[in-house]
């Protein structure tokens, strides 16, 4: 799967878990910039993204995955779950 097929979906992902960042503010959200995210909302994105991209992602990895940018680019290394 491609960066522009997996950005809208992962776009999605961000609106459910946080549904009052403004849409054109989410690819370049952060840990930083997004007062409520939290470790919490951390592991809620990761069950969402999960659910949407059918992968299971490396819960080791959590600190890393602290943007938008990051965990899509991490998306693209991964394969779905059969």
């Amino acid at each position: 799967m491609d960066e522009l097929s997996m950005s809208p979906r992962l776009v999605s992902c961000f609106q459910v878990v946080f549904p009052q960042l403004p849409v054109e503010k989410i690819p370049m959200a952060d840990q930083g910039s997004v007062e409520s995210w939290d470790s919490v909302a951390a592991i809620t994105l990761v069950s969402v993204i999960e659910d949407e991209f059918q992968v299971t992602l490396d819960l080791e990895l959590l600190p890393e995955l602290t943007s938008f940018a990051a965990i899509l680019a991490y998306l693209q290394t991964l394969r779905p779950v059969a």
